[in-house]
């Protein structure tokens, strides 16, 4: 079956990565959520898309106590998704110091959810070879997976993965065809595609074997999916509930 993994939570009900957001998404039927998670000043795993706060700067220069109510920390955020699997990107740093706060935040990823019950359910994620490895390495038990951009060859990006052991990879849905797909199945690989809501689509997807889709529309994928039997999402807001418009995973 594939699952459906709602991307950040339901933007569409409440402000995305938001406890709200995750709860939203499990009421509406998500059999998982996608979220990203920083590193704070003072070592906290906290979760927001953007590496930057408005009005308040970069979150790896901020403690955890200046950051604002609504923004939880990861250990908040899976309460929140229990029983729901999900899906931890780890978002990769720029810059020269890069690779080492990748490397930071990895281990600190998988030193947390070593601690926690919710770890079987969990796949960590990364644009980072050198996070998902570090996680891999850290804790062996944990999924793993590697994500494709838009302009990557998945069928390399396939490769690498497996090269380096991990168990999934997660590529943008316009780059996913059944040679991927089928590849992947031979290699026992599980492939989530980001971040696709045409139910038309959607449908194809699961048609090929795809293991999750990632959407910001869980109602539409469960129709797509022949698996409509619940409450609907809203219409999108007018406004972005978050004020960082969606640019990637």
């Amino acid at each position: 079956m594939t699952e459906i993994f709602a991307h950040r939570g339901s933007c569409r009900l409440a402000r995305e990565n938001t406890v709200a957001a995750f709860l939203a998404a499990r009421e509406l039927g998500a059999d998982g959520i996608e979220l990203d998670v920083h590193f704070t000043a003072d070592g906290e795993v906290v979760v927001h898309h953007d590496a930057e706060l408005p009005g308040l700067g970069p979150i790896r220069r901020l403690s955890a106590t200046e950051l604002p109510e609504w923004l939880p920390t990861l250990t908040e955020a899976l309460e929140a998704c229990r029983p729901l699997r999900v899906n931890v990107e780890i978002k990769q740093a720029e810059g020269d110091s890069g690779p080492e706060l990748d490397q930071s935040l990895a281990f600190a990823v998988a030193r947390l959810l070593a601690s926690r019950s919710e770890a079987p359910n969990v796949v960590v994620s990364s644009f980072s070879l050198l996070a998902v490895d570090t996680v891999l390495a850290s804790k062996p038990s944990l999924a793993t997976a590697l994500l494709v951009g838009h302009g990557e060859n998945p069928m390399h990006a396939l490769e690498t993965a497996r090269r380096h052991g991990h168990r999934g990879l997660h590529p943008f849905f316009l780059s996913v065809d059944e040679a991927l797909v089928g590849a992947a199945k031979a290699a026992e690989m599980a492939i989530r595609t980001w971040t696709v809501d045409e139910p038309a689509r959607i449908a194809s997807l699961a048609e090929m074997g795809v293991d999750a889709v990632i959407t910001n529309d869980v109602t539409a994928a469960r129709q797509a999916l022949g698996r409509f039997d619940g409450p609907v999402d809203p219409s999108p807001p007018s406004k972005p509930v978050d004020p960082s418009p969606p640019r990637s995973t």
